[in-house]
């Protein structure tokens, strides 16, 4: 997958098939929409393009109301990793500013995806909006497109147990601790990457080895305190494991980390923690007894769990 800081150092790309979003969390409507990039870059002999937008548009426009704490479902790390596993040819990271938010739908249409990219197919997800006040819609789109030369799709809504598929609900799922429903929403396990830190822990009623995993972004969305279910995976090494998430006021961007399997903690090294399921609510570290009846359990019932 090629990375783009700009659209002028994307103007070679081959038959464009063009999707523009946020994408975050590439959950299982992003993948619908990337799946049908896939497909119609075959058809056109030409390759799959998305435009997403760094900061989060909500953070430039609203950011003393709904972006001042907007926490995301993905890292920029992490999003890229999970696009290039789905397939995508091309990456357009534009960076949203006031002024660029500025730009009209058609602007966008006839300066971006026609003037620079020459768009061969321009793909919409479900209920998509883009352009100054988000007049653009898909129905913009197909007005546009034999006045500016391609095709135009919209794919529909993608729903999970009837229930249609968001960003936004699967931010709340999290936020909430319900690991599973995000996952099941996701299409994939919620993940968090990181390299692990040394963390001084003592319980004079259990010893256990614990780790801690900064995260590299503040706005990354963490789940509820409690204690989870993982696979920790590396380069060389994966591992049953157990995350702690304790809501620290102090160190509230971190997660713990304890291995089931024996295999040593790699320090500084890039770990992939992928969670499965959430086994307790939250657990005070500083309470010995109490947090060391909680951790043993927590780690027998992993220890049984198959994934």
């Amino acid at each position: 997958m090629k990375i783009f800081k700009s659209f002028e150092e994307a103007s070679s790309i081959r038959n464009p098939v063009v999707t523009t979003g946020s994408f975050d969390g590439v959950h299982i409507g992003h993948k619908t929409i990337l799946k049908r990039l896939k497909m119609l870059a075959e058809k056109y002999d030409g390759e799959s393009v998305l435009i997403t937008f760094d900061p989060h548009p909500r953070k430039v426009l609203y950011p003393e109301t709904s972006g001042k704490n907007l926490r995301l479902i993905n890292s920029q790390q992490e999003k890229l990793e999970l696009l290039k596993g789905a397939g995508l040819d091309n990456i357009i990271i534009v960076e949203f500013t006031r002024d660029f938010a500025r730009t009209t739908s058609e602007e966008f249409v006839r300066e971006y995806l026609h003037g620079i990219l020459k768009a061969k197919v321009v793909v919409a997800g479900f209920n998509h909006h883009f352009g100054f006040n988000q007049e653009g819609d898909y129905r913009k789109l197909w007005e546009m497109r034999e006045k500016y030369g391609f095709e135009a799709e919209e794919i529909p809504e993608q729903e999970v147990q009837h229930e249609t598929v968001s960003s936004t609900k699967i931010r709340h799922a999290i936020k909430d601790g319900f690991i599973q429903k995000a996952n099941a929403y996701l299409d994939h396990y919620y993940i968090v990457m990181g390299q692990p830190e040394k963390y001084e822990y003592r319980n004079n009623f259990y010893e256990i080895n614990l780790a801690r995993v900064p995260l590299t972004e503040e706005c990354k969305l963490l789940p509820a305190p409690g204690l989870y279910a993982i696979t920790l995976k590396t380069v060389k090494v994966r591992s049953k494991g157990m995350a702690i998430i304790n809501g620290n006021i102090d160190r509230p961007n971190e997660v713990l980390i304890n291995i089931l399997d024996g295999d040593p903690i790699s320090y500084g090294v890039d770990t992939t923690l992928f969670f499965h399921k959430k086994i307790h609510g939250s657990v005070n570290l500083s309470d010995q007894d109490d947090s060391a009846r909680r951790l043993k359990a927590a780690r027998k019932e992993i220890s049984e769990l198959i994934f």
